[in-house]
């Protein structure tokens, strides 16, 4: 397949995500782009996002670089899980903010990838960086 071809299928295979993904429509996510190993999304945090101490709730940043990775990483049609994760939070966050998560490939190997996500606010502030390794399972999405 050339590049186009690629990057049609990363969006055929993101879009049966989408549509499956009830976790992901609960949070908002918008899918911006997606091309073969790379995918940006957004949403918006909304006041029952919040936690205890007035802020959004670190995992709304972790879903949200969790989903970006996700379509990252099975955009080829190779159902990938995560093997590994990691976040670290750089800015508190609050309802009314605008996330954008993007997530790029490091590695595309034949049994595992490597991931690393950014996330930023409306005023392009980055607010956490994600990294994940998946296994790929040779199992097909679509």
């Amino acid at each position: 397949m050339n590049n186009q071809q690629n990057d049609q299928l990363a969006k055929e295979v993101v879009a049966k995500m989408m549509r499956d993904d009830l976790f992901s429509q609960w949070m908002g996510i918008e899918v911006l782009e997606v091309r073969e190993g790379y995918s940006k999304i957004k949403m918006t945090l909304r006041d029952e996002m919040i936690n205890g101490f007035g802020i959004t709730h670190g995992g709304l940043a972790f879903s949200l670089a969790d989903s970006a990775f996700a379509f990252a990483c099975n955009n080829r049609n190779n159902l990938s899980v995560a093997l590994d994760t990691s976040i670290n939070f750089t800015k508190a966050t609050k309802p009314g903010d605008e996330l954008t998560a993007e997530a790029k490939e490091i590695h595309n190997g034949r049994s595992t990838g490597l991931y690393h996500i950014t996330i930023i606010n409306q005023l392009g502030e980055q607010v956490a960086h994600f990294k994940g390794t998946c296994f790929r399972t040779g199992k097909t999405l679509v």
